[in-house]
């Protein structure tokens, strides 16, 4: 059996990552009943929910094995069974075959892979997050140093603004003496004034 195809029937259930019964019975070649009797036989060995636990209603309803296994899901008549990978490799000692030990180990392996992908992206995971933080950091930065731009643009819009009144100011005090003296103006610069010409 192919690692993908066994990957595709590796569940979420309660937090584990399961295999239900009846695709376990089928990679065995053994009917699901067999694989069940065998386990009822052995309780012991599976008493514990890190290695076995049966499926409930609701359960079955909200996960995605009805819709990936469409019609299975919707004709099972019994609850299955939910065997963790702890669970699976107690199969082996259960069901006693040649063919069941070569099927657990394409099925540990299966298991191992997505343990091992799981892992590796949640190391990508962390390595996407800290870059986030620094994108986050340099535009709060970028925030700050703009809100500073634009302060001191306000600050020097003020104050060319205070200088355009001065020079008004003194343009106006000017133009008053002007009046009052009843002398014109004296250019600034190299032009001499008519007069003295």
């Amino acid at each position: 059996m192919e690692l993908s195809e066994i990957q595709s029937k590796i569940y979420e259930i309660r937090g584990y990552k399961v295999m239900l019964d009846f695709d376990l019975a089928e990679s065995y070649g053994i009917e699901t009943r067999v694989l069940k009797q065998a386990v009822r036989r052995n309780l012991k060995r599976f008493a514990r929910d890190d290695f076995m636990f049966e499926v409930t209603k609701e359960e079955l309803s909200r996960s995605q094995i009805v819709t990936l296994n469409k019609g299975r899901g919707s004709n099972i008549k019994y609850l299955p069974f939910a065997f963790t990978e702890l669970g699976v490799a107690m199969l082996s000692s259960v069901l006693n075959s040649n063919a069941a030990i070569e099927i657990n180990r394409g099925i540990m392996r299966a298991f191992v892979a997505i343990r091992t992908y799981l892992d590796e992206y949640s190391s990508t995971s962390k390595e996407i997050t800290r870059i986030w933080e620094r994108v986050k950091a340099l535009e709060k930065t970028s925030e700050e140093n703009l809100k500073a731009i634009n302060d001191l643009s306000e600050d020097t819009g003020r104050n060319f603004d205070d200088i355009y009144i001065a020079l008004s100011e003194l343009a106006r005090k000017q133009k008053d003496i002007s009046e009052v003296s009843g002398s014109p103006r004296r250019p600034i610069g190299y032009i001499r004034p008519k007069e003295e010409e």
